[in-house]
Order: C-alpha cells, then sequence, then structure tokens
C-alpha cells in the first residue's frame, strides 16, 4: 500500500511538469487497430493551453462541464440529476463526469464501468485536483482526449480534421470539437452530421456564460 500511494503520488507529481506524450488509452486504440488488421494510428502532439485558442476551453466547460471551475473534482449537483434521469425508462443514459475526471481517466487508467476502475477514477481525480490545479487540469484533458480515430488532442484535431494550425481555430471550430466528446469516434468534426451543427450552435450559445480567465 506504501509503494502504491508513493508511486501514484510521484507520477501525478511529475505529469503535473511534463507533457503526457502517451496514455493508456493510445496504447488501447492502437492495439485494438492491429488486431483489425489496420496500422496503427496515433496522431498526438503536445502544446501548452496558452498556444491554444481562448475559446476551446471555454468550448469544452460550456459542452461537457460548465461549474469545472467551482467544483474540486466531482459534480454532485449534476451526479444526482443524473441518476433522476437515469432512472425513467426509454431515455438515453447520461453521465456526470467532469473535465477532472475525464482527464484522471483518460490520463491513469482504462475504459470500463467496474468498480475498482471507477474507485481509481476517484483517487487519481482527487489527486489532480490538490496537486495539478484547474489550469493544468485544462492543459492536459485537451491535449490528450480522444477527438477522432486515432487523434488525441487540439493540435491533431486541427491539423486531420480542419487543415488548420490550433492557434487558427474559430469560435465555430472549437464548439465543433466539443461537441464530439461524449463519442469522438461516432461523431465527426470532419464531417459533422445535422446533429453536431445543431450541437455545435446550442455550445456556441452556452460559451457566452461561461468564463475561463
Amino acid at each position: 500500500m506504501v509503494a502504491f500511494f508513493a508511486s501514484t503520488i510521484l507520477v501525478v507529481v511529475w505529469y503535473k511538469f511534463v507533457p503526457v506524450w502517451i496514455t493508456p488509452l493510445m496504447i488501447i486504440r492502437g492495439v485494438e487497430q492491429v488486431s483489425e488488421g489496420h496500422m496503427p494510428k496515433i496522431h498526438h502532439s503536445w502544446m501548452a493551453l496558452d498556444n491554444m485558442p481562448k475559446e476551446m476551453p471555454v468550448a469544452v466547460m460550456a459542452s461537457e462541464d460548465q461549474r469545472f471551475l467551482i467544483h474540486h473534482g466531482f459534480d454532485f449537483d449534476a451526479i444526482q440529476k443524473a441518476i433522476k434521469r437515469n432512472k425513467k425508462a426509454g431515455v438515453r443514459k447520461y453521465g456526470a463526469s467532469t473535465i477532472s475526471q475525464q482527464t484522471a481517466k483518460n490520463v491513469f487508467l482504462w475504459p470500463g464501468r467496474s468498480w475498482l476502475r471507477k474507485g481509481m477514477e476517484m483517487y487519481f481525480t482527487t489527486l489532480i485536483e490538490f496537486i495539478w490545479g484547474k489550469e493544468r487540469i485544462m492543459e492536459v484533458y485537451l491535449n490528450s482526449i480522444e477527438m477522432g480515430e486515432g487523434i488525441y488532442g487540439v493540435k491533431a484535431v486541427a491539423h486531420d480534421n480542419f487543415d488548420k494550425e490550433p492557434e487558427d481555430l474559430t469560435k465555430r471550430d472549437c464548439a465543433l470539437i466539443a461537441a464530439t466528446l461524449p463519442n469522438p469516434r461516432q461523431f465527426s468534426s470532419k464531417n459533422p452530421s445535422n446533429y453536431m451543427l445543431k450541437r455545435q450552435r446550442q455550445i456556441v450559445g452556452q460559451m457566452k456564460y461561461v468564463k475561463w480567465k
């Protein structure tokens, strides 16, 4: 137990200062691609948060976690609302994972719904909230989140799906990227469906109410 806590705290401290170049999800997706007979594709480049469009963190907060700056890793109001909604028959199930939880899962863990993984997610979420702080969490999130098939982070999605440098992404581009994040392998920012364009407009509308810094 001492070794576990010491090693996990050490790696969280390490990633407070060092770019996250690869994550467990990237490896898992690469193995899946090989098992399906494809060449593995991992397009990922790190960039500083200050070099990203200022609208990018605003867009993902508007879409994914509007209380990001005021909660401490877990949005209990959103959890209660999701539980009530999910009890209703015939409705699409909603989650309530915060940006902090998604970052902890992406960087340190594996996809899944087991109690062990959820417990580990809570543990790492608490660590990064305490050790990293909000700005670093957002920076790691926007660099490591899956944004398409084999595409990870803002710089990669700007190049692959928009044929732009990330700093040239518009407010609407950022909103469209954010619209795909619930399922970036199903929803495309390169060839958006009518539903994605509707979500884009909704997110642009919500962005006016979200403050970053």
